[in-house]
């Protein structure tokens, strides 16, 4: 590979799987946005084969820097649709850029080739599933009001009086709220758990950025049980409605259970 030519990006790896599902497969992503697109020139997705295995790669430019916005969409895109074909795939990080293609069957399909194949069995058969949840900003603050009287009595006494004057009580006030919202988040956060954990394999939770935010959780979710994990956020959403947004995306690759999945644990010996 001469310097600054292309080498290969790597999106996940997935089984070898032959004949019409993987031709099918195939043809799904081979004309995908690819990472690394530089205006039209796209590179089109492929699949170095090994041992039973396969990454998902395509070219690109070692020359330029990866992270655009579009080479986000394009990792995941790949990956995502991967997992909507019911293909068991095991997402790589962001970023993972190798020499060359020998270097990926060598380095990558051959070293890792036993951890691989072990994830993608527990893997077969599941997506991921991303609920984020948000708040809508004045309804949960006149819940806090109705809910808390201490909130109402500084909120009257506010009323009417000049910016400076009020200062101590507005700083007593957002305290109040700032509890009083957290403790809601926790509570509903534990409901969206409740209410969605049991149709899951597993559960991955992380704190939302925003202030509005309540929380994000991915599930992994069986093929057979997806439609009442799905049926159950519905009627979440619905019970929520006016209070809080629900988004649900999905089938995903499983991004928040790869260390999971590779972990042989105890079973692994």
């Amino acid at each position: 590979m001469a310097e600054n030519g292309p080498a290969c990006y790597v999106y996940g790896v997935v089984p070898d799987e032959k004949g019409a599902q993987g031709e099918q497969v195939d043809q799904a992503v081979k004309d995908l946005p690819a990472v690394g697109t530089v205006g039209d020139e796209n590179s089109p997705i492929t699949f170095i084969r090994h041992g039973g295995l396969a990454a998902v790669v395509s070219e690109v430019p070692t020359s330029k820097p990866l992270g655009t916005p579009d080479d986000l969409r394009a990792h995941a895109g790949v990956l995502d649709t991967l997992a909507a074909s019911g293909m068991p795939v095991l997402p790589l990080r962001f970023g993972m850029v190798v020499r060359d293609p020998r270097a990926v069957t060598d380095e990558l399909l051959t070293e890792g080739h036993d951890d691989f194949g072990w994830a993608l069995d527990r893997l077969r058969g599941s997506a991921q599933f991303t609920l984020r949840a948000r708040y809508v900003q004045d309804e949960v603050l006149r819940e806090v009001l109705e809910e808390h009287v201490e909130a109402r009595r500084l909120r009257e006494e506010l009323e009417g009086l000049p910016e400076a004057a009020g200062y101590d009580l507005r700083i007593q006030l957002g305290q109040l709220v700032v509890e009083a919202v957290g403790a809601k988040r926790e509570a509903d956060a534990r409901e969206i758990e409740h209410r969605l954990a049991p149709f899951a394999l597993a559960v991955a939770t992380s704190e939302p950025a925003s202030a509005e935010g309540v929380v994000n959780a991915a599930f992994l979710i069986e093929d057979h049980k997806r439609k009442a994990f799905e049926q159950a956020a519905e009627e979440l959403a619905q019970e929520w409605h006016g209070r809080v947004r629900l988004r649900l995306l999905g089938p995903q690759a499983p991004y928040d259970f790869v260390a999971d999945a590779l972990s042989r644990g105890e079973e692994g010996g």
